[in-house]
C-alpha cells in the first residue's frame, strides 16, 4: 500500500481527526476518519492512516493511546470488543474480497473463581481493589487484530501511544472531574491504599490537579516499548506479568500467572441483522448490545404507521422507541449471559415473526406496567469505558469499544508499568439477590465462574447500505446507556439523515425496563411539552446528565467523503 508522509489536523469537534490534504467543509472528510473521546487519541489513529496504514492499524494505535490518556476510560489493564468490516482482506492476495469479523477480548474470570466467591468478603470488593480485576484482554485482543487483519508493524502502531506517555498531556475538564473522584477515594482509603503514592504522583497530585496540567506516565510507556518489542509476551509474561501478579498478591487476590498465559481473545462472526434497507455489523454476546439494539431496529421498521406520523423529538417518536427499548432490555434481563456458559436462543430473540408480535402491541397513549416486558431483572452500570470509530481510504471501517468498567477500574494500579487494573468482576452477579452498588441486581445467568465473560452493553457497530458499503461506525460509553445512546445516533441518521455532529449533539433519552423510568438530559428535560408528553402516556420521568458518550461516523450525504462526530 502507498505510504503517504501527511501532516495532521483535529477537525469537527475536539476528538476527530484526519490525515490531510482534505476537503474539511462541513466537516467533511475526503480520505478517512477517526473518532476518539480524546483528540491526542484520535490525532495517534490518523498519523497512523497518514503512514498508509488500514482501519485496524488505526484503531489499535487509538485504543493504545487512549490507555494513555484515558486511565479512568479504558487501557491495556481492561478489555473489550471489536467489529471489523475490512474490503480488502489483507491474508489473501486477491483484491476486494471484503471481510467481516468481530474480536471479544473481554475480560475473564480467573481460574479459582467460584459462584459464591464474594459472599464472605467487604461488600465492595468486586469493586476496588485486587479482588475486582478479571484477566486483562485489551493487549490480546489489539494484537490479534494488528496482527492478523493490520498491515503495519507494532513499532510504528505503538509509536504515538509511547510518545504520549513520555511527553505528556494536558488535562481537560472530563479528566478533572475523574481525577477529582479517585482523590476523594484516595482520602478516604487512608495512605496504606495499594498503588497511592502512585495515583497521587501522576493524577491526583493531592488535590492540587487543574485543567491544563501536564501528565506524564513514563512508567507506562515502558509497558508500552515492551509490547512493541516482544508482542503479546511482552505483556502476559516477562517483568509486565511479574509486575501484575506482585500487585495482585499483595492485595490478597487470586488472579495468577496462569490465568495471565491462558487468556486468548475469540474471533466470531459478527452478529448480523436487517433494518430499514441496512445491514448492521453487531457484537455478539457477550455483548448484550447487538442483540438489544437490533431488537429495536427491527421492531421499529415493524411500526412504519407510527413512524410516518412523528417529528424527530417528539414525545410520539420517544414514546415509541421508550416501549422497544423496554422490550430489548426486559430480554437481556432474562435471557442474556456468556453463551459458553449458558444456552442463550438469540436467534429466537431476533427472530422476525417474534418481534413482529412484540411490536404490534405498543400504544401510543399509554405505557404498560413492568410485567408487561418480562420478568424483573437488573444490570450493572459501567462508568468507565471508551469508543473509537475509525474509516480508511479504502472504506474499511472498525467500530471497537473497550472498557475497565468503574472510572479507574479497580482503583489498584500496577505502579511499576503504571496502567490501572479493571474491575470487571462486579459485572457478574456477585451475591445472589443483592443488589450492586448501583442498587441494580442481575440474573444468576451472570454469576461468575473459572474463565466466564460477564455480560456487557459495550455495543460496536457498522451499518452498510443497500450496496453493502460502510455507511455508519457507531459506538459509546456509558453502561446500559452505551445501548440507548448509540441506538439514537444511528436513528437519527437513517430515519432523519441528520449530519454526524448533529446526530451526536441531539438531546437523548434512555430506558432500561427496570427501574420504570425514562431518563431525559436536560435540554429534553427542560422543554416542557416533551415532558407532559411522556408524562401523559404513563411514564416516570427523570433526568440524567448524558445517556452515553457517542463517537459516530458516517458517509457524507453527498454520498462522497465522511461525515465525523466526538460527542460534545
Amino acid at each position: 500500500m502507498l505510504t503517504l508522509g501527511l501532516a495532521m489536523v483535529a477537525l469537527v469537534g475536539p476528538a476527530c481527526s484526519a490525515p490531510t490534504p482534505l476537503h474539511a467543509e462541513h466537516g467533511r472528510f475526503e480520505r478517512g476518519v477517526v473518532a476518539a473521546d480524546h483528540p491526542r487519541a484520535s490525532e495517534a489513529g490518523a498519523e497512523i492512516l497518514g503512514l498508509g496504514g488500514n482501519a485496524v492499524d488505526a484503531a489499535v494505535a487509538t485504543s493504545f493511546a487512549l490507555s494513555v490518556v484515558r486511565p479512568y476510560s479504558c487501557g491495556i489493564g481492561g478489555g473489550g470488543f471489536m467489529v471489523i468490516h475490512l474490503t480488502d482482506d489483507p491474508r489473501t492476495p486477491a483484491r476486494g474480497d471484503p471481510l467481516d469479523i468481530a474480536i471479544d477480548y473481554r475480560e475473564r474470570a480467573p481460574g479459582a473463581i467460584t459462584p459464591t466467591y464474594y459472599e464472605p468478603l467487604p461488600a465492595d470488593a468486586a469493586q476496588f481493589g485486587a479482588n475486582a480485576v478479571a484477566i486483562p484482554g485489551t493487549v490480546a485482543g489489539l494484537l490479534h487484530a494488528l496482527e492478523t487483519y493490520g498491515t503495519l508493524g507494532r513499532a510504528a502502531v505503538l509509536a504515538p501511544a509511547i510518545r504520549l506517555a513520555r511527553e505528556g498531556y494536558a488535562v481537560d475538564p472530563h479528566t478533572l472531574a475523574a481525577i477529582r473522584e479517585l482523590d476523594a477515594f484516595l482520602d478516604e482509603r487512608g495512605p496504606d491504599w495499594p498503588g497511592g503514592a502512585f495515583l497521587r504522583e501522576t493524577y491526583t497530585r493531592d488535590g492540587r490537579a487543574r485543567v491544563g496540567m501536564i501528565v506524564r506516565n513514563p512508567a507506562q510507556a515502558r509497558a508500552l516499548e515492551l509490547i512493541a518489542e516482544h508482542g503479546r509476551a511482552g505483556f502476559y509474561d516477562g517483568p509486565v506479568a511479574d509486575a501484575i501478579i506482585e500487585t495482585i498478591d499483595a492485595g490478597g487476590g487470586i488472579l495468577t500467572h496462569a490465568d495471565l498465559a491462558s487468556y486468548g481473545p475469540t474471533e466470531t462472526t459478527p452478529l448480523i441483522g436487517r433494518a430499514f434497507g441496512r445491514t448492521i455489523l453487531a457484537m455478539p454476546l457477550p455483548s448484550s448490545g447487538g442483540t438489544c439494539m437490533l431488537e429495536i431496529l427491527m421492531m421499529l421498521e415493524d411500526r412504519p404507521d407510527l413512524l410516518a406520523s412523528f417529528a424527530a423529538g417528539s414525545p410520539e417518536y420517544a414514546h415509541l422507541v421508550v416501549e422497544m427499548m423496554k422490550h430489548a432490555f426486559a430480554d437481556r434481563a432474562r435471557h442474556l449471559g456468556d453463551p459458553e456458559f449458558v444456552e442463550v436462543d438469540v436467534e429466537r430473540l431476533l427472530d422476525p415473526g417474534y418481534l413482529r408480535a412484540r411490536a404490534a402491541t405498543v400504544e401510543m397513549d399509554r405505557t404498560e406496567d413492568p410485567s408487561h416486558y418480562g420478568i424483573e431483572g437488573r444490570f450493572p452500570v459501567d462508568g468507565g469505558t471508551s469508543h473509537v470509530s475509525v474509516v480508511d481510504r479504502w472504506g474499511s471501517a472498525v467500530a471497537c469499544t473497550e472498557s475497565i468498567n468503574l472510572k479507574f477500574g479497580s482503583r489498584l494500579p500496577v505502579a511499576k508499568y503504571g496502567f490501572l487494573l479493571n474491575d470487571q468482576m462486579d459485572d457478574f452477579l456477585t451475591r445472589r439477590g443483592v443488589a450492586n452498588t448501583f442498587g441494580l441486581t442481575q440474573s444468576e445467568r451472570n454469576l461468575p465462574a473459572p474463565g466466564k465473560r460477564p455480560l456487557s452493553s459495550m455495543s460496536p457497530t457498522i451499518v452498510l447500505d443497500g450496496s453493502g458499503r460502510v455507511e455508519i461506525v457507531a459506538g459509546a460509553s456509558g453502561g446500559p446507556r452505551i445501548i440507548t445512546g448509540t441506538l439514537q445516533a444511528i436513528l437519527n441518521v437513517i430515519l432523519w439523515d441528520r449530519s454526524a455532529t448533529d446526530a451526536v449533539g441531539a438531546p437523548r433519552f434512555h430506558h432500561q425496563w427496570q427501574p420504570d423510568a425514562v431518563y431525559l438530559e436536560p435540554a429534553l428535560m427542560e422543554d416542557a411539552a416533551f415532558v407532559e408528553g411522556l408524562r401523559a402516556r404513563g411514564h416516570e420521568v427523570r433526568e440524567r446528565p448524558g445517556v452515553g458518550d457517542v463517537q459516530l461516523i458516517r458517509r457524507a450525504r453527498s454520498g462522497a467523503g465522511w461525515e465525523a462526530a466526538s460527542d460534545p
